[in-house]
């Protein structure tokens, strides 16, 4: 275990120093593209228009033809095209593929300036972390990079998960971490071959009641155990906790509950496959309007954060205070970017 007054050193020399607080921006959806398709690159600005961080695809669902081609298209983007606020993101390949080396050593030396988080797949042990560390460190130094690139691990096997606590402290690069439902369910031999969302067989029954009377059933998420894990290691330590992937895209309803359960249980963005599901994260992700208002009428009648206090009928102490605290302080960060809802926030 690397002693606190080694662990915010620079592991090259030459490269950024780590930060010591990782940035908290709008982030309520990672738009996912596959640059190795010309379309899609030429649409790249636009997209971004939308979205709060824009992600070149160069693992999953790029096949191994393409992998060049997608990484390449990623190169193009940082290059020549202006996103604006919003951030550019890309997930390399997996740290046991033949691609990854050049996907680091390409992105970093050619983009390194304009990329702000590196995704890394299916992250098992902070071992991999220390890997990318290292190497990260010795590729800014070459690039004479002056801001350190982040990383953001997806959970994606049980090994991962066991050790969620390890990998979200691994080191000062940790920006977040992602659930991988596909993979994660893949690797806990899970009887689901759906990305993200429940199941129609994962339920439970009500008690049983007179003979032959219908029993009540409600189907339950099958990503709730992992879903809080994630988010309690990710606060404890500091960065920041988002789901993953929906892939249904037809079901936009389930979509929707899939991304609100989420959110109110502490991530603070998701992952979009899809233009339909933008608007989804962006709704769901951005708190309620009316739930502003009452978080900031508890901050005038509480100004310091002390006592016990009747608000509409209802009591609110220090810990409503702190709830209304994270709200309107989300609501003001994306007010800031977003007129829109600057206007349903009054601010």
């Amino acid at each position: 275990m690397r002693t606190p007054r080694s662990f915010f050193a620079p592991l090259a020399l030459g490269a950024p120093e780590p930060l010591r607080e990782i940035p908290v921006k709008p982030s309520r959806m990672i738009h996912f593209l596959d640059f190795s398709n010309e379309k899609m690159v030429a649409k790249a600005a636009d997209i971004a228009a939308r979205t709060d961080i824009l992600l070149g695809n160069l693992e999953d669902a790029i096949p191994a033809d393409r992998k060049v081609a997608a990484r390449a298209g990623l190169i193009k983007v940082g290059r020549e095209m202006d996103l604006g606020q919003t951030a550019l993101w890309a997930r390399v390949n997996s740290l046991e593929s033949p691609w990854v080396l050049d996907d680091l050593m390409q992105l970093v030396g050619e983009i390194g300036d304009k990329l702000e988080v590196l995704m890394i797949p299916k992250v098992e042990g902070p071992w991999d972390i220390h890997y990318v560390d290292r190497l990260l460190a010795q590729l800014e130094a070459r690039a004479g990079l002056e801001r350190p690139l982040l990383v953001h691990a997806i959970l994606e096997t049980a090994q991962g998960v066991t050790n969620v606590e390890a990998i979200a402290t691994a080191s000062p690069r940790m920006q977040g971490m992602s659930l991988g439902p596909a993979d994660l369910a893949a690797s806990r031999r899970m009887k689901t071959t759906r990305v993200g969302g429940g199941h129609p067989g994962y339920r439970v029954l009500s008690d049983p009641g007179e003979e032959g009377a219908p029993r009540e059933s409600a189907q339950q998420d099958l990503w709730h155990y992992t879903i809080g894990r994630m988010v309690d290691a990710c606060v404890s330590a500091g960065i920041l906790p988002f789901y993953g992937p929906f892939g249904d895209i037809r079901d936009t309803e389930g979509c929707e509950a899939q991304f609100r359960a989420a959110y109110l249980m502490g991530c603070v963005g998701t992952w979009s496959l899809h233009p339909a599901q933008i608007d989804i994260a962006r709704t769901v992700f951005s708190p309620d309007p009316d739930e502003v208002a009452f978080a900031k009428k508890v901050i005038e009648a509480i100004p310091d954060g002390r006592g016990v206090h009747m608000i509409d009928g209802k009591m609110q102490d220090d810990a409503t205070w702190k709830q209304s605290r994270v709200m309107v302080d989300l609501a003001e960060m994306l007010a800031a970017k977003d007129p829109e809802l600057a206007r349903a926030y009054g601010l």
